[in-house]
């Protein structure tokens, strides 16, 4: 039996959270970063993991604010160093490949309760450590949807974080499942979102090519910070700053109105009853601040037809 020892609370020293990114991912607590394939999180956490291997400022902080180049443990069993992490990381301007690092697994895979994890982090005095995904590090005989198995590993993985101070993020997967509360759409037990500190929530908006959003759905340690955005196009990563969006919205597929959306609604409402005069059109349109160019893309996605009476031009809808 274990002997009984009780601690006051009057004997605990306080202190203040560090964080590693104020307010989305603290340090000496686990982060996760969650969301469907292929919506954009990995470049998220290598874009991060760029600029804290060179000492530069995170998104969103003041530039005035100096920081040192930190060590960044990245372990992935998803994708390639070879062919896609670093030539990834080598299209960030501001990476210093040699403060990004991983553990060999070609002789042995690791797991969440891998005593290697905490003898990397010593050695190279890291600051963040990522899994990506949860999923592949948790061991062949755990099962993740089952609480009393996965506790000791999110246990063994926060006792870590906060022993050495540094960053433990957890990169997982969505469910399928439609509607409901985003806390119970990541994979696996609700115990892994539960002992996290701060979720982070990632997908891709479906009419803005290459934007995707973030969320952060979870934040025990500090006032929930603002959703962002970032676009992956041919030529990198772009940060694009503040994005007006909810967890729900992002999951459920949201679907920004542009200009272009409301041109095409307004011109099957003008022409609903039939052919109107195009200087009409154009006059309405302006008084609801949609340009003429605006107008002209959205009539060429629309079934429209223009056509002449005298001297007079119409549209009409066919």
């Amino acid at each position: 039996m274990a002997e009984l020892e009780i601690v006051r609370l009057s004997e605990i020293q306080s202190k203040e959270v560090e964080w590693l990114w104020y307010p989305y991912i603290p340090s000496g607590k686990l982060t996760i970063i969650q969301g469907d394939p292929g919506c954009g999180k990995t470049m998220l956490i290598l874009y991060l993991a760029s600029l804290l291997s060179s000492g530069s400022p995170l998104p969103s902080e003041d530039s005035s604010v100096k920081r040192e180049p930190c060590t960044v443990i990245y372990q992935t069993s998803e994708d390639g160093y070879d062919d896609t992490i670093k030539p990834r990381l080598e299209r960030f301007t501001k990476a210093d490949l040699n403060h990004i690092v991983f553990i060999k697994e070609d002789k042995c895979s690791l797991t969440m309760l891998d005593e290697r994890i905490e003898q990397a982090i010593i050695q190279e005095n890291a600051k963040l450590f990522v899994l990506d995904p949860i999923q592949a590090y948790i061991g062949h005989n755990i099962d993740m949807n089952r609480a009393n198995e996965i506790r000791p590993l999110l246990k063994k993985l926060g006792d870590i974080a906060q022993k050495h101070n540094v960053a433990i993020v957890l990169i997982g997967h969505m469910n399928k499942a439609k509607g409901g509360k985003s806390s119970y759409r990541g994979l696996g037990s609700i115990d892994i979102p539960a002992a996290a500190r701060s979720v982070l929530i990632c997908g891709e908006l479906k009419n803005e090519e290459g934007v995707r959003a973030v969320v952060q759905d979870k934040s025990s340690l500090a006032q929930r910070g603002k959703p962002f955005a970032f676009k992956l196009d041919d030529d990198g990563f772009h940060w694009l700053g503040e994005y007006d969006i909810s967890p729900e919205e992002l999951l459920d597929g949201f679907k920004r109105r542009t200009d272009k959306d409301r041109a095409k609604d307004f011109i099957n409402e003008t022409l609903s009853e039939g052919a109107v005069e195009a200087n009409i059109i154009c006059k309405k349109a302006t008084e609801q601040d949609l340009s003429k160019r605006t107008l002209d893309q959205a009539k060429a996605e629309l079934n429209v037809k223009s056509f002449k009476e005298g001297k007079v031009w119409y549209w009409k809808l066919i």
